[in-house]
Parts: C-alpha cells; sequence; structure tokens
C-alpha cells in the first residue's frame, strides 16, 4: 500500500505539467482563432451581407423584368424562357463577384467558363441561330398563330411558332415546318396583316373584239358584286398590247378572308360574260408566212 501510494505521488507532476501544456495549446489555438476571425471576419460577413443583397436584388429586377415582359404582349414560353436566362446570368455574376471577395481565384473560372462556353457555341451553331431567330419572331411578331404567310419559297397557316421552327399548314392540309433561323433572314410575306387586300386579274381579248364593251361587261360584274369595296374604286384598264391579244386589267378591293372566292368567281364570271357577248380569249398566235422560190 505504501509502494502505491509513493507511485501516485511520484507520477502526479508529470500530469499537472501534461495538463499545463494542453491549456497552452487550446489557449494558442483560441488566439489563432481570434486572429483569424478578426483578420476574415469582416470579409466574411460583407461577402454573406452581398450575396443576401444581391439575392434579393436579383429577384426584384427577374420580377421587373417579368412584369415588363408581360405587358409588351411576349408569348408565354419566351417569357419564361428569357426570365430564368436572366435570373441564373445574375446569380452567377453574383457568386463570381463574392467568391473574389473572399479571396478565391476567379480568373480561371471565368476562362474555363468562356472556353466552355466558346466550344458549346460552335457545336450548336445551327441550333442557336434557330434560337435566336426564334427570340426575335416572339419579340418582334412579324406574324403570328393564325396568319397566312409566305417565306423561304413556302405559303401556309402558322399553326404555331416554337423556339426553334414556325409550323405552317397548307391549303392542301400538309404540315410545314421551317426553320427559325431561315425564316429570321429570309423575306416574309404576310397577307393577315391588313384588313383589305387587292384583286388584280389580266383578261386578254382579241384585237378584233370590241373593247369598250368587253370594258363595260367587266365593269358590270365588279358593280354586282357586293364583296367588292367601293372605296378604294376599282378599276378596269387597259394593260398591255400582247402579241394575241390586248390585255384588260382588273383591280378591285376586297376585305382579305374575300380575295380567293371574289378572284375565283370573278374569273368564271368573266368568262362566262365575255363569251355571252361574242368577245373572245385568243389562245397564242402566230403568223408563219411561206415564200415560194422560183
Amino acid at each position: 500500500m505504501e509502494e502505491q501510494n509513493a507511485t501516485e505521488v511520484l507520477q502526479t507532476p508529470i500530469t499537472v505539467d501534461a495538463a499545463l501544456q494542453e491549456v497552452q495549446n487550446a489557449d494558442k489555438y483560441v488566439d489563432m482563432m481570434i486572429e483569424m476571425a478578426l483578420q476574415y471576419g469582416p470579409t466574411l460577413i460583407l461577402a454573406i451581407v452581398t450575396l443576401v443583397a444581391g439575392l434579393w436584388i436579383i429577384g426584384t429586377i427577374t420580377r421587373g423584368v417579368s412584369r415588363g415582359f408581360e405587358k409588351s404582349g411576349m408569348d408565354a414560353g419566351l417569357r419564361t424562357f428569357l426570365n430564368s436566362l436572366i435570373s441564373i446570368g445574375l446569380k452567377v455574376l453574383l457568386l463570381i463577384s463574392v467568391a473574389s471577395m473572399i479571396g478565391i481565384e476567379t480568373t480561371s473560372f471565368i476562362a474555363v467558363l468562356g472556353a466552355a462556353g466558346l466550344a458549346v457555341g460552335l457545336a450548336l451553331q445551327g441550333s442557336l441561330a434557330n434560337f435566336a431567330g426564334g427570340v426575335l419572331i416572339l419579340i418582334f411578331r412579324p406574324y403570328k398563330a393564325g396568319d397566312f404567310i409566305m417565306v423561304g419559297g413556302e405559303s401556309g397557316v402558322v399553326k404555331r411558332i416554337e423556339i426553334f421552327s414556325t409550323v405552317l399548314t397548307t391549303g392542301d392540309n400538309k404540315t410545314i415546318i421551317i426553320p427559325n433561323g431561315a425564316i429570321s433572314n429570309s423575306p416574309i410575306t404576310n397577307f393577315s396583316t391588313q384588313e383589305t387586300r387587292r384583286v388584280d386579274i389580266t383578261f386578254g381579248i382579241g384585237y378584233d373584239d370590241d373593247l369598250k364593251k368587253a370594258k363595260e361587261v367587266l365593269s358590270g360584274l365588279i358593280d354586282a358584286d357586293e364583296r367588292i369595296l367601293k372605296d378604294p374604286a376599282p378599276m378596269v384598264v387597259i394593260h398591255s398590247l400582247g402579241d394575241s391579244s390586248v390585255n384588260i386589267l382588273t383591280r378591285s378591293w376586297v376585305n382579305s378572308a374575300d380575295y380567293w372566292p371574289v378572284y375565283f368567281d370573278l374569273m368564271e364570271k368573266a368568262k362566262l360574260a365575255l363569251d355571252e357577248n361574242d368577245i373572245t380569249i385568243p389562245y397564242p398566235q402566230r403568223d408563219v408566212h411561206i415564200y415560194q422560190q422560183s
């Protein structure tokens, strides 16, 4: 028993020294943490405040932009897409700025993003061109769903405008899908923009026929059709003197919806009326002269 007590007495100073050493080490860690907090704390707090304030500002901006798009009558799909694109872009810029504030090197990160963006752009340049064309079409609205248009040699009624292409339905019920990139770089003829259209039809009569009577017949047909507008006044004039016929041009204004019905009816009625009045519509003719050599 006495030997055990002696041993415990001998070990007591060593345990106290170890404890003192641990206390000193803990004090060093605390001092280091205090020093780091004093050195980096303000920057970290500023970065956090910047992040929170930046997110609030971005939210305010995107909501304002969304309301502006909605008031402008922009397509709902495009409005959502652009709003998300603006939000993501601003948030990426905010995160890069916050990372730079706390000492993270962002130069390499930005370079990698730029290289990746360039690679993706080169790989998808055709799709990006169609996307850009779709954005321009939805923003400037040269046509809308339901309009009858002609573009790139194709014509039809616009069924829907997608972000990469426009879908047309032709008169014989065929579906045509045209890339928006091609549309944005081509002339677009929109037949549905104006409320009225002019029906131009040329009729050829023989040189021996009564010209005045032919004009009277055509004028009577136009005056009798209630779908033809009185203002602007219709015109029946000599258009040209052709190789085989005297060409009479009729110009009549109608509502856009009545264009084709009036066109077809006037063609048919004019043929019947000219026949009834013995006014011929000649075939192309060629005079052949034969000379006999002696």
